[in-house]
């Protein structure tokens, strides 16, 4: 039985015991949440793992892409990336490759990574298709759902699947008019196939097969917006909210088969409409767990995106907004180096800390009280091990050493804190 079975029978597993403890809730209410599909533990049945939760009444969580290209093909860096990842706090990881041996980077992450991992088939899927073929555009339905099932047989916690992408969709994005079409690359694919071919995309068609393969492995679906927006101006447009409305009714679906479901989210949203697109989402998929790429909150802030992101994910996650996507300082640019990775998932950790302390997550306020009271002591050492990049902090303060070990090289000795503190024992 799936996880959605045995929530619907009111079986209370270890794995909900264990995530419920560590979230601070009750397991019976979170196996409620799981049945009803506001919550899920994405883990596939062959991947042996900590299990997380993502969803309602729970810390938010972020995830980190890694992957090769075929500009850049280095499993070893990608498996170095991982460990960073996973160091710094990182709850998922995606692999996005779409090049070099794509089969023995994931199976490697599979093997060495001990959270949730996730995938695009249909990157895989189209690459083969080029090579085999010449064109994505000849690509057999038979060909992604083989991909799909040898991803979920392999042990991939969860898929995103672009299944909301419609023949509808695309004839609202011709009548409508963007400046930037489309800008998912999963997105692309399948448009470009459903334009040649003149079908409905497969994912949709054949929703039923792809849930056949999510049940058999307890794979999470992770519904993707092929139609996010890639700019500002072309934010919740009608082209996005018809493929929401799509998800939205697969999402109902889905739980109905008791298969675990995420949906995707933007994207490039301006900062009064980031609240507006998660009630939206959380509205029309009716509670189900939010995943949101930043958003980005700007076009322009390349080399700085990682800002942009983590500003436009704190206002989503504080909103309701579940599961960040990290974006990197390099995202537009290049593939992202070990050290791109390390400040994009730092940057996203704090952009998810800082929305639920908003949302009151039960102890989400804990370190920060710990970091005031180091404070107050002076406390150096403690404040260096509360941070999130520990490493930094103790760089940074060698770098220009206090003539006072007590206080920092900014104010010295005429140290706010230690001020304040003499003149009140005097009194």
């Amino acid at each position: 039985m799936t996880r959605i079975e045995l929530a619907k029978k009111g079986i209370i597993t270890d794995e909900v015991k264990t995530v419920a403890a560590s979230e601070g809730i009750l397991p019976e209410q979170l196996s409620q949440d799981i049945a009803a599909g506001y919550s899920t533990i994405p883990i596939n049945n062959n991947h042996k793992i900590t299990p997380i939760g993502i969803g309602r009444n729970m810390r938010t969580k972020v995830n980190a892409n890694i992957g090769t290209s075929k500009d850049r093909i280095s499993i070893d860096e990608e498996m170095e990336k991982l460990e960073v990842l996973v160091k710094y706090g990182a709850d998922a990881v995606m692999d996005l490759s779409t090049g070099g041996p794509i089969r023995e980077l994931r199976e490697m992450m599979l093997k060495k990574s001990p959270v949730a991992v996730g995938t695009v088939p249909i990157y895989q899927a189209a690459v083969q298709a080029a090579a085999k073929h010449g064109s994505i555009s000849k690509m057999t339905a038979d060909d992604l759902f083989a991909v799909i099932e040898e991803h979920a047989a392999s042990g991939v916690d969860f898929v995103t699947v672009h299944s909301g992408l419609t023949m509808r969709a695309v004839e609202r994005l011709k009548q409508q008019g963007r400046i930037l079409d489309i800008v998912s690359r999963g997105g692309s694919f399948l448009l470009e196939w459903m334009v040649y071919n003149e079908q409905d995309n497969p994912l949709y068609v054949q929703f039923d097969r792809l849930l056949e393969i999510a049940k058999k492995y307890d794979m999470t679906l992770s519904l993707g917006d092929g139609m996010r927006p890639g700019c500002l101006a072309d934010a919740t447009d009608r082209t996005q909210i018809e493929e929401l409305l799509t998800l939205g009714e697969l999402r109902d679906v889905a739980v109905a088969n008791n298969v675990q479901v995420i949906i995707e989210g933007p994207g490039h949203v301006p900062l009064n409409q980031v609240e507006l697109n998660v009630r939206l989402q959380k509205e029309i998929c009716k509670g189900a767990p939010f995943y949101v790429l930043g958003p980005l909150v700007t076009d322009i802030g390349m080399g700085y995106d990682h800002i942009s992101a983590a500003i436009g994910g704190a206002i989503a996650a504080a909103a309701g907004a579940d599961f960040l996507c990290y974006v990197t300082p390099s995202e537009h640019i290049r593939l992202p180096t070990i050290e791109d990775v390390k400040e994009g998932v730092i940057v996203s950790k704090l952009a998810a800390h800082a929305a639920d302390i908003a949302k009151g997550i039960k102890g989400s306020m804990d370190r920060d009280i710990a970091m005031a009271k180091c404070r107050k002591a002076l406390d150096w050492n403690g404040q260096i091990g509360l941070s999130l990049n520990p490493d930094k902090v103790r760089e940074w303060r060698a770098e220009v050493p206090p003539t006072e070990t007590e206080v920092c090289s900014m104010c010295g000795e005429f140290c706010a804190i230690r001020t304040v503190e003499r003149a009140l024992k005097k009194k």
